[in-house]
C-alpha cells in the first residue's frame, strides 16, 4: 500500500469537548464546542458540532463560510479560507444551509482536502452549527512541475499497463494490424497536490480503455509525481456492482420548457413478468415511442433535463465505460406498449427502476436528480463483453451501464437494488465525492449498497427485519433462490476484528468491494433499530453534510453519529447507532487489533508498484516515511531479522524501487524524469555503479553472481529483455522490443537467463519459454507454446526453469510448468484443470521450494479471493514432479510480491493490517483453518 494509500484509511481519534488547538499554550482561546475530533496530519479539526456561532448574513453562503473560518483561525488553523478554500457547492432546504468548499494549495487542488460547514439561515440571520473535513495544514510542496503533460501521460499509460499485465499476463498476439496500437489513451487532467506530508506536486492523467487481456473497460485516475515522473497513485473511476452521449444527454431541438412537463403513459412487462406503467413520449421524427421521462427532472432555459434509457445492444463494455459510444438510440417502441425486446434486453426495468430511484431521492430526502440540481439521467442496455455475456454493472460518473446477463442472471438492470445502487453511486460523487479506493472506497460501496436495498425494499414493501433484506442483486438468478443468487448480503455479521481484507490498490482498489459489508452492514443494522425512515435520514444527511472524500470507516462512524444528534435522535437511538458500529468493529483504533502468523522485517514500507528481492540470506525492499516526505530508497536486512538495516539507494529524490539481492549484490530501477537507471551496490558497501539508462522498464530486475537481466520497454510497450555484466555492464545483450518480437518476464541465476518471447514468423506468432547460457550465448527454446496460450513469468533456480501459462482450458486458473534447463523432462507442477488448480500470477524460486502468488477472480467476497502464497517442492521426477506444500501464512488479507530467500524460506508483502509491511516465514504455515 502506498504513501498516498495510507491517507484512505486513517482513523482519526474522537475526543469530546476538547478544542483542537487546546494545547497551544498561551493562545486565546474560543469557547469550547459540544465535541471535537481532531484530524490526521493536520491542526484543523475533522468535526465540530454544539456549536451556534454566527456567520456574516448577507452575500453567498460560500463567502459567508469562508469569512466564519477566518473569524475562527485560532480554532481552524486555516491561514486564508478567501484564498485557500474555493467553493465547491452548496444546498440549501429548509433554512439549512451546507457549504462545501475545496482547499487549494497555492492555487492548486489537493486531493481529498475539502471541508464543510453546516448553517442555518432564519430572520436573514446566518448561524454556523458545525463543520467537518480535511484541510491539510502542513502543505509545503512547491508547485511548479518539472514533469509535463506529455511526459506524464506516457508514464501515466505505461503504470496502468503494466499493472493490468502482472494479473493477467497477456501475452496473447494482436490482431492483425494492432501490433503497434495501445489499448489505452491518456488524458492531462492538471496539477492536484497529494497531501501527504508536506504534498507531493502530481499530474493528474484520466487514462481509458480496454484491458488487454479481460476485455473490461479501463477507466483509471492516474496521480504521477510532478517531478520525477513516477506513478505514485492510481484507482478506478468506474464503480462496478460486482467485484470487477454527451455527458448530460442529448436535449431535443426546440424551446427547453422551464418546468417539468406531463409524459404520455406506456407500459411494459418487467423480466419477472409484472407489467409496469412507463412515462415515455412520442418523438415525432422516429414515429415512435421512446423512453424518455420528461415528467420528473425539471428543465429550464440552459438544459433540457431528461431520464432516459438507450438501447446499446451490439456494445461492448470497452466501449462505453467513460465515453459516450457511437450509434446508440433511446429504445423506440411503435405502440406505448413496450415489447418483448424491450423486455428482455432490461431496458424496460432499468427505465422503470430509475424512475422509482429518482422518486425516492426527492420524496425522501428532497433531492432533485443525482446531483442535486436535475441532471439528465441516462440508462444503457444491452452491454456486452466481446459479444459474450457481461454479468455485472458500472456507474463511469456519466451514466449508468447495465450488462446483459448470462443464462443464470438476467440483465444487471432487473434488480432494483442494483439499479439504486449504481445511482446512489452518482449521488454519492455529487456529495462526498468518497474516492472509490481503500476505506473510503469501501464505504462508498457500503452506502451505496445500502441505498439499493432501501429503496428495493420500500418498491416491494418488505420489511427490514426480513432475513433476505439485506441481500443485493438476489432477483437476478433465473433458477437459483435469493440466497444463492445474491452477490452480497448487509446481513453477513462481517466485522473488522474478523473481516477486514487489507490489501493493495491493485486488488479491487484496496478492497472496495471486499470490505464493504462491513460498514454497510452498520448502517443495515442501524436501519433495522431504528427503523427505515429515520435511518435512512441519517445516512442520507451524513452523506451530503459531513463526510469528505478520503474518510474512512472510523469518520464514517463519527459523522454517522454527529447527523444523528443534529436531526434531534433521542439518546437511546444514538446508543443504539453506537451499537451498530461497535458490532462490526467500527471503533477508533480498530486497525490496531489486527494479527499475524507472520514475523515482521519491515513495517509500513509506504510506497507503490514495487517488488522484493531476496536470496543468500538477505532481502531488498523500498520504503518511503509515513508522511511520504521522503523519496523511495532501497534497504536491505538479513532474513533472519538480526543486525541493522543497510540504506543502498542514493537519497537523490528519485524512486528507487524494485530490488534484487544475491545476498552479496543489491541491483534496483532509480525512476527520473528523464528516464530510468538500472543501480547497483555491493551490501558490503561501495559506490553506486550505474548499470543501464533508457526509457522505462518492467517490474523484472534480477541479479546473480556477475549477471543482471531486467525487463525494458521502448516507445509503445513494446517489450524486451536486457542482461549485463555486472562487472562490465557494456558487456550487454538484448532481445526483443520490437513491434514483431517481444521479450519479457525475465529471471536470472547460476549463469542463466529465463524469459518469455513473442515473435511473428511469416504471419504467425510464435510463443517461447527460453533460457540462455550467458557465457556462451547458447539459446536453448524450453518450450513453444500455441498463439492462443498467454506465457506469464519465469523463475530459475540451478536445475529447472518454471514459467506460468494460461492455456484457454480453465477460465481463471493457470498453470505452473517446470523444465529441466536442457528443455527435457516439462511438466505442470501445478495443473490448470482440476480441483487443486490455482490462478496464479507471480513465481520465486530457491533450490528447494517454488512459490506462486495466487488469486481467484471471482465475485463472492471472502478472504481466498485475494492474493496468496502458495508454496511445492522444485524438485521430483516427471512422473512425481512436486509435492504441494500448501500456503506459506494463514493471514488473512493481501499476500504479494513474494521472493525467495532459501530452502522454502520466503519474504513477501503483507497488507493483513491495512497497511503494507515487509515480513517473512522460515517454512509454509500448510492448511489454513
Amino acid at each position: 500500500m502506498s504513501g498516498a494509500a495510507a491517507l484512505f484509511g486513517v482513523a482519526a481519534l474522537v475526543v469530546s469537548a476538547v478544542p483542537a488547538d487546546a494545547a497551544t499554550a498561551g493562545a486565546p482561546q474560543p469557547p469550547s464546542p459540544g465535541e471535537v475530533i481532531p484530524g490526521q496530519e493536520t491542526r484543523t479539526p475533522a468535526l465540530v458540532r454544539d456549536i451556534r456561532e454566527q456567520a456574516p448574513s448577507t452575500g453567498s453562503a460560500a463567502g459567508a463560510a469562508r469569512t466564519y473560518l477566518d473569524d475562527k483561525r485560532s480554532r481552524y488553523r486555516i491561514a486564508d479560507a478567501q484564498r485557500d478554500l474555493v467553493p465547491a457547492g452548496t444546498t440549501a432546504a429548509s433554512g439549512q444551509e451546507t457549504v462545501r468548499l475545496q482547499q487549494e494549495h497555492r492555487g492548486v487542488p489537493v486531493l481529498g482536502g475539502q471541508y464543510v460547514v453546516r448553517m442555518e439561515k432564519k430572520d436573514g440571520k446566518r448561524v454556523v452549527t458545525g463543520t467537518s473535513g480535511k484541510y491539510f495544514t502542513e502543505l509545503r510542496t512547491g508547485t511548479t512541475p518539472e514533469v509535463g503533460e506529455e511526459l506524464a501521460v506516457e508514464r501515466a499509460v505505461d503504470a496502468v499497463l503494466a499493472e493490468l499485465n502482472e494479473r493477467h499476463f497477456a501475452a496473447k498476439p494482436p490482431r492483425e494490424g494492432d501490433e503497434d496500437e495501445s489499448p489505452l489513451t491518456g488524458t492531462a487532467r492538471g496539477l492536484v497536490v497529494l497531501p501527504t506530508g508536506a504534498g507531493v506536486l502530481t499530474q493528474r492523467v484520466t487514462v481509458r480503455g480496454t484491458d488487454p487481456a479481460s476485455g473490461e473497460p479501463v477507466l483509471r485516475e492516474v496521480y504521477i509525481d510532478a517531478r520525477v515522473g513516477y506513478p505514485v497513485l492510481q484507482y478506478s473511476g468506474i464503480k462496478t456492482f460486482g467485484t470487477p452521449g454527451p455527458a448530460a444527454g442529448k436535449p431535443a431541438a426546440g424551446t427547453a420548457p422551464k418546468r417539468a412537463r406531463a409524459a404520455e403513459k406506456g407500459s411494459g412487462v418487467r423480466l419477472d413478468g409484472t407489467t409496469v406503467a412507463l412515462d415515455v413520449e412520442v418523438d415525432e421524427a422516429r414515429g415512435e415511442y421512446l423512453l424518455r421521462d420528461r415528467s420528473r427532472i425539471p428543465s429550464d432555459e440552459f438544459a433540457d433535463n431528461v431520464l432516459s434509457t438507450w438501447d446499446a445492444r451490439g456494445k461492448w463494455a470497452s466501449d462505453v465505460g467513460g465515453q459516450w459510444p457511437d450509434g446508440i438510440q433511446e429504445f423506440g417502441s411503435p405502440t406505448p406498449a413496450f415489447g418483448t425486446e424491450a423486455t428482455e434486453s432490461g431496458a424496460v426495468d432499468a427505465h422503470w427502476a430509475a424512475g422509482q430511484v429518482y422518486d425516492y431521492f426527492k420524496n425522501k430526502h428532497g433531492r432533485n436528480s443525482l446531483d442535486g440540481h436535475g441532471m439528465t439521467i441516462n440508462s444503457l442496455v444491452g452491454i456486452t463483453d466481446y459479444g459474450q455475456p457481461y454479468v455485472n454493472a458500472f456507474w463511469d460518473g456519466q451514466k449508468m451501464v447495465y450488462g446483459t446477463g448470462d443464462a443464470e442472471y438476467r440483465p444487471l438492470s432487473a434488480s432494483v437494488d442494483v439499479v439504486g445502487h449504481e445511482m446512489t453511486h452518482g449521488v454519492i460523487e455529487h456529495s462526498a465525492n468518497l474516492v472509490y479506493a481503500g476505506q473510503s472506497g469501501a464505504m462508498n460501496e457500503a452506502i451505496a449498497d445500502y441505498f439499493g436495498n432501501a429503496i428495493e425494499t420500500d418498491v416491494y414493501d418488505i420489511p427490514v427485519t426480513d432475513p433476505d433484506a439485506g441481500l443485493l442483486g438476489e432477483r437476478l438468478c433465473r433458477t437459483k433462490t435469493p440466497r444463492e443468487c445474491a452477490l452480497r448480503d448487509l446481513n453477513d455479521g462481517r466485522n473488522t476484528a474478523k473481516s477486514f481484507l487489507g490489501v493493495g490498490f491493485a486488488t479491487d482498489n484496496g478492497g472496495v468491494h471486499l470490505n464493504s459489508t462491513i460498514f454497510g452492514g452498520a448502517l443495515w443494522d442501524a436501519r433495522e433499530g431504528l427503523g427505515a425512515e429515520v435511518t435512512d435520514r441519517i445516512v442520507y444527511k451524513a452523506l451530503t453534510e459531513y463526510l469528505t472524500p478520503l474518510d474512512g470507516f472510523t469518520e464514517g462512524r463519527a459523522a454517522v453519529l454527529a447527523a444523528a444528534q443534529d436531526l434531534g435522535i433521542p439518546a437511546a437511538g444514538q446508543k443504539a447507532l453506537q451499537r451498530a458500529f461497535t458490532a462490526h468493529g467500527i471503533v477508533p483504533g480498530w486497525e490496531l487489533a489486527l494479527g499475524v502468523d507472520s514475523d515482521p522485517l519491515l513495517d509500513r514500507v509506504n510506497t507503490t508498484r514495487t517488488n522484493l528481492g531476496a536470496g543468500g540470506a538477505w532481502w531488498a525492499a523500498s520504503k518511503s516515511n509515513e508522511e511520504g516526505s521522503e523519496p523511495y530508497s532501497v534497504w536491505a536486512g538479513r532474513a533472519d531479522g538480526e543486525g541493522q538495516l543497510k540504506l543502498m539507494s542514493p537519497n537523490d529524490g528519485r524512486y528507487h524501487v524494485n530490488p534484487a539481492t544475491d545476498g552479496r549484490t543489491v541491483v534496483w530501477q532509480a525512476h527520473g524524469s528523464d528516464g530510468v537507471d538500472i543501480l547497483a551496490r555491493p551490501l558490503a558497501g561501495g559506490p553506486v555503479k550505474v548499470l543501464w539508462h533508457g526509457r522505462a522498464v518492467g517490474s523484472s530486475v534480477d541479479v546473480d553472481g556477475d549477471v543482471v537481466a531486467f525487463d525494458y520497454q521502448n516507445q509503445g510497450g513494446r517489450q524486451g529483455v536486457a542482461y549485463l555484466s555486472l562487472k562490465d555492464p557494456t558487456n550487454k545483450v538484448t532481445t526483443g522490443g520490437g513491434t514483431y518480437h517481444r521479450a519479457y518476464a525475465s529471471s536470472a541465476s547460476n549463469g542463466k537467463v529465463a524469459y518469455q518471447e513473442r515473435r511473428r514468423v511469416r504471419a504467425e506468432y510464435a510463443l517461447n519459454t527460453v533460457v540462455v547460457d550467458v557465457a556462451t550465448g547458447e539459446k536453448k527454446e524450453i518450450q513453444t507454446a500455441p498463439s492462443s496460450t498467454s506465457l506469464g513469468p519465469t523463475a530459475i533456480n540451478g536445475s529447472y526453469v518454471f514459467w506460468l501459462l494460461d492455456e484457454g482450458t480453465a477460465e481463471g486458473r493457470t498453470a505452473l510448468r517446470r523444465a529441466a534447463l536442457d528443455g527435457s523432462g516439462v511438466v505442470d507442477i501445478s495443473p490448470q484443470t482440476g480441483p487443486d488448480a490455482l490462478n496464479a500470477y507471480d513465481v520465486t524460486v530457491s533450490e528447494d521450494a517454488v512459490t506462486v502468488g495466487t488469486y481467484l477472480p471471482d465475485t463472492e467476497i471472502r478472504n481466498e479471493s485475494v492474493p496468496k502464497l502458495y508454496q511445492f517442492a522444485a524438485g521430483g521426477s516427471p512422473e512425481d514432479p512436486g509435492t504441494r506444500k500448501g500456503r506459506v501464512s494463514c493471514n488473512r488479507g493481501e499476500q504479494s510480491s513474494a521472493a525467495a530467500v532459501a530452502g522454502s524460506q520466503v519474504v513477501w508483502l503483507d497488507a493483513t493490517t491495512g497497511v503494507t509491511d515487509v515480513v517473512t516465514r522460515t517454512r509454509p504455515t500448510g492448511r489454513c483453518g
